[in-house]
């Protein structure tokens, strides 16, 4: 099946593309989109992939659904496109931020510079229903994602990958944290943000590692 998505990330990811469950999980998209209201717009679905390829990627943030609501999702985790009000988690990521690097807060939520600069903001399910929160899982698209950190795990080494949450932290169990570093926190949403997640210190730690392997930090 041909899907248009960054080319580095579609070598990647062709084997999961040809599988049957990879067709059926279109089917399903393509009739969802079809017939109700989903996000993000169907143009952003790979996001993730087309703004960070495979070659890039120097740090993993891991997220679960997409948002709900209307116009805030762009296909990033934990992003919102400019203009969006900040959501309750990206607002602790902010503060912790401030906290840990004496980073002014942001007036935008839009995380495209920190994708572009090799921050792969990838949801576990790549599309929501409107209002339906999770009504998206479960339908392969987890399939994929764990395909697409898995050959991170194969393929490159000297990866930060930031786990916030039991969720981010099961999908990523088994990555190889001989030859990645791997950093884990409670979810920054406020229900637990301040159970360990203000106070990680995860954005002075990443940096410190990427320079430490002779790559250039994140600019934050």
């Amino acid at each position: 099946m041909t899907v248009r998505i960054e080319e580095s990330w579609r070598q990647v990811l062709q084997p999961e593309f040809d599988k049957p469950y990879f067709e059926l999980l279109t089917s399903f998209i393509r009739r969802e989109y079809a017939s109700k209201q989903c996000f993000p717009p169907a143009r952003d679905i790979f996001r993730a992939f087309d703004v960070c390829p495979f070659n890039r990627v120097k740090v993993v943030i891991i997220g679960q659904d997409p948002y709900h609501d209307v116009g805030q999702a762009h296909g990033l985790c934990f992003s919102v496109a400019d203009g969006v009000r900040i959501p309750p988690s990206l607002e602790n990521i902010y503060k912790e931020l401030q906290r840990d690097l004496a980073i002014p807060i942001p007036a935008s939520g839009n995380l495209n510079r920190w994708a572009e600069q090799g921050v792969l903001l990838l949801n576990a399910t790549l599309t929501v229903e409107a209002h339906r929160p999770g009504s998206h899982q479960n339908k392969g698209w987890e399939e994929l994602t764990d395909a697409a950190i898995a050959a991170l795990n194969q393929q490159r080494k000297h990866i930060v990958y930031m786990l916030w949450g039991a969720y981010a932290q099961k999908k990523g169990q088994y990555i190889d944290r001989r030859q990645n570093l791997v950093l884990t926190a409670p979810h920054p949403s406020p229900l637990s943000a301040y159970k360990g997640f203000i106070g990680c210190g995860h954005f002075s730690k990443a940096n410190q590692y990427l320079e430490e392997h002779h790559l250039s930090p994140i600019q934050w």
